[in-house]
């Protein structure tokens, strides 16, 4: 599942801007004073940078060098972790305060999850999960196609990414529901992309992976409908889902 540098870059100020606060801080109290943060699938470290605390210390884990190098010199003394993610037991938790994974967990199967919910709840730690895509999408104007494309995209957003077919749209829903039976307290919220005309790199970006995803799913006519969409400079929402699991207190 690699993704570009570029990519990450330029959708990387609208992640921060759209990740619930009140999770956000939620999390950061949880990881405590002197927080050891694990972050699955870290990319540059766009995590890091969110959160903002300079308290914090960070295990980045990715199976991609590059980008590997790249968070480890944005955040000088942090550790970086070249692994499998498909490898919970693996995973380098070994006095951790909180695990985090962000735009990932709408690419791992429902077994992954399952998984890695029941490490965590063997080590105590606490999951926060930040933009997980929930399947909605809608721009501004409409177009006729809109809705099928949709369709398409979340369709291919459950298949197999390399691990299993994909929880996709549903990642969210179902992490919170296989958490709460690992005897988590979980708490959601919401963190929609909203595009407009100071996001149009971005957009454009966006409206290709997703005509290209679509079309590879078999729906014809997405590189049209891309090409449409970027000349009517439509504004658009992309819908996701933040999730923050902590361990219940005991009598709760």
């Amino acid at each position: 599942m690699p993704f570009s540098p570029d990519w990450l870059n330029l959708r990387e100020p609208v992640d921060h801007a759209s990740r619930d606060a009140g999770l956000l801080a939620r999390a950061i109290d949880v990881a405590g004073p002197d927080a050891v943060v694990v972050d699955l699938g870290c990319g540059t470290g766009s995590t890091a940078r969110a959160f903002g605390v300079q308290q914090c210390h960070w295990r980045f884990v990715d199976g991609d060098a590059r980008l590997l190098d790249l968070a480890k010199a944005h955040h000088v003394g942090s550790e970086v972790y070249q692994a499998d993610l498909g490898d919970i037991e693996a995973l380098p938790l070994s006095g951790a305060t909180l695990v985090t994974a962000s735009a990932l967990l709408d690419l791992m199967p429902r077994t992954w999850v399952e998984k890695l919910a029941q490490r965590l709840a063997a080590e105590n730690l606490p999951f926060y999960a930040a933009l997980n895509y929930n399947g909605q999408m809608s721009w501004k104007p409409e177009h006729p196609q809109d809705a099928a494309i949709t369709a398409a995209f979340n369709a291919h957003q459950r298949s197999d990414k390399g691990l299993g077919g994909a929880l996709g749209p549903m990642a969210a829903e179902v992490t919170a529901e296989i958490f709460a039976a690992a005897g988590f307290e979980v708490m959601t919220g919401d963190s929609p992309w909203h595009l407009g005309a100071q996001e149009t790199a971005l957009h454009q970006q966006l409206l290709d992976g997703i005509a290209a995803a679509a079309d590879e799913n078999g729906y014809d006519g997405a590189v049209d409908w891309a090409h449409d969409r970027k000349a009517s400079k439509a504004t658009g929402y992309i819908g996701h889902t933040d999730v923050l699991s902590i361990q219940r207190k005991a009598g709760d």
